[in-house]
């Protein structure tokens, strides 16, 4: 019956929803481990993401599908710069994502990453201005085939996989990525409206 569901469903089922649908009184996570090592070696593995349970095609039969799956459209390179940011140093205003790229950020970007749904507007910090916070969302960590947001690379990794120059300063650190849902003290909630009272940008001067 999970094995049915979990092929049926769309999207990624969590451990509360199998066992709504399950009988009373079954081990649902014991069912869940032991379809994890049925599945192990077989062409779609049962995987977990975001807390949530899925089959996906095995690691490495992936390449058989790149001819079949719709090319998601491409990000920009701001909205790349702008989408680890926000994966890493979550919660996050706009402004404290311009200071950390260097540069501006446009309004458009982060329209951009909200549209895929990889990131959301998590509260307004507590400083003049009450700038919105931004943070990743469950379809973030699924899309990448992550459990956590703690399981993005770390400086070793980023360095092994070419995306760090091997000789950067000692001092530099890769912040420890925290995705809670719960507010941290400096923000409060968002209230009505707030998808919309974000500032504009500023026009452009002759």
């Amino acid at each position: 019956m999970a094995e049915a569901l979990l092929f049926a469903s769309s999207e990624p089922l969590s451990l509360e929803e199998l066992t709504l649908r399950l009988p009373d009184g079954v081990d649902v996570l014991g069912v869940l481990e032991t379809l994890q090592k049925i599945y192990a070696t077989r062409g779609v593995n049962l995987v977990r993401l975001a807390g949530k349970w899925c089959f996906r095609t095995a690691d490495d039969l992936a390449y058989l599908m790149h001819r079949n799956v719709e090319e998601q459209r491409k990000l920009s390179r701001a909205a790349l710069e702008t989408l680890a940011i926000i994966a890493y140093h979550q919660p996050v205003t706009r402004a404290e994502i311009e200071e950390i790229r260097g540069v501006s950020t446009s309004k458009g970007t982060l329209d951009v990453l909200l549209e895929t749904t990889w990131i959301r507007m998590r509260g307004r910090r507590r400083t003049p201005g009450r700038p919105v916070t931004y943070g990743t969302t469950d379809q973030f960590l699924i899309y990448f085939g992550l459990e956590s947001v703690k399981d993005l690379p770390g400086l070793e990794e980023l360095k092994g996989a070419g995306l760090l120059d091997s000789a950067v300063p000692a001092s530099f650190l890769v912040p420890t990525p925290n995705d809670e849902d719960a507010l941290t003290e400096d923000e409060d909630p968002l209230e009505d409206g707030s998808l919309f009272d974000e500032p504009a940008d500023e026009p452009a001067r002759n």
